[in-house]
Order: structure tokens, then sequence, then C-alpha cells
């Protein structure tokens, strides 16, 4: 593998570009995407405001790379308790047992599921959630048919309600008065619905 030397100026970017996202992140989880200010951002940063719009091109383009951040870490994780699983019903259980367990975060909570839609609108916001998890959904939906688990629908169709459902549930779930049991009634909601669709 060949020595890739980074130079002082890509590390000052780096962490100019990282001091801006962990800031971004602690101001938006606590007080929300409209209460924070591109001065704020910057200040509590420690960069100009200047870095904040060369890096991101303001306070929404930082926003949307939490977003992604967030969505990327998610479907990591989902995609890693799907592999510990052979059994295609067993394998889509523990994706959305994880993918649950990650809405329950706080930041993932806020910044994906509660405050997306605002801050990026609800095209983008969907464009994106639809990016990084619904492919996961569509090669799971796949499996199970192949293995004839489920009956043979058209895998799109079946990976748009599945995926639709997970979508609403989720959000029902975390503005929930208890969290914890509108987790649980969540999953068993979601199975319940896949189990309409077995063999």
């Amino acid at each position: 593998m060949p020595n890739v030397k980074v130079s002082r100026r890509e590390q000052y970017a780096e962490s100019t570009r990282r001091a801006l996202l962990d800031a971004g992140l602690a101001l938006f989880v606590e007080r929300g995407f409209g209460a924070v200010s591109a001065e704020e951002l910057a200040a509590t940063s420690g960069v100009t405001r200047g870095a904040l719009y060369h890096h991101f091109d303001g306070k929404q383009g930082l926003f949307e790379a939490l977003f992604e951040e967030q969505e990327e870490r998610a479907a990591r994780r989902v995609g890693a308790a799907m592999a510990a699983h052979e059994d295609p019903w067993d394998r889509q259980s523990a994706g959305l047992d994880e993918f649950l367990a990650v809405c329950a975060e706080p930041d993932y909570r806020e910044i994906v599921l509660l405050q997306g839609p605002v801050a990026l609108g609800w095209d983008r916001w969907r464009e994106l959630d639809q990016r990084y998890l619904r492919g996961l959904v569509l090669d799971d939906v796949r499996a199970l048919r192949e293995a004839g688990v489920i009956r043979p629908h058209p895998d799109e169709l079946v990976a748009a309600a599945v995926f639709g459902a997970i979508t609403e549930i989720s959000l029902a779930a975390v503005r929930a008065p208890d969290p914890v049991l509108a987790r649980e009634e969540a999953a068993r909601v979601i199975l319940e619905l896949l189990s309409g669709l077995r063999a």
C-alpha cells in the first residue's frame, strides 16, 4: 500500500471541518436547527464564518453533512446486525431491531427524524433517507422472496411499503410519551405487517 502523506494544509482543513461538524451536532441537538445561527456555529467551532461557508456553504450545508453522517452510521450498524444472521427472517428482524435502537439515540432522533424534514425540506429529507437505508430494505425483501419466505410480489413495491411503514412508525415512536415501550410496539407492528406477506 503506498505511503500517502497528508499535507499540513489538508490536516488543518480536516480539523476545521471536524470542529464545525462537532459544534453543529451539539448545538442542533441541544437547541434545534432554527435556533442556531451561522455566527454561533463558527464561534463555537473556533473558526471564522468564512470557514463555515468554505466547507459547507453555510448552516444548511453543515446540517445536511451531519444528517448524512448519521444515516451512514445507521446503515453500517443495520447492515452489520443483518450480516450476523443467515436466515432471511432473522436477518430482517435483527436489522429492524438495530434500526429502532438507532432511532432512539438522541443524535439520530434529533438530526434525522425530528429536525431533518424541517431543515432540509420534505423532498430532500426523503431523498437522503432513502439513499442510505432503502437499499438494505430492498435487498432484504429480495432475499425473503428468493428464500420463499414471502409471497412473490414485486420487490420494489414490497420494499416501498416496508420502508414507508418503518419510516412512519419510527417517527411516531420517537414522539411517544414512553419511547422504550413505543419502540417495542413498533417492532411488533412491523413484524406483524411483514408476517402478512409470508408464504
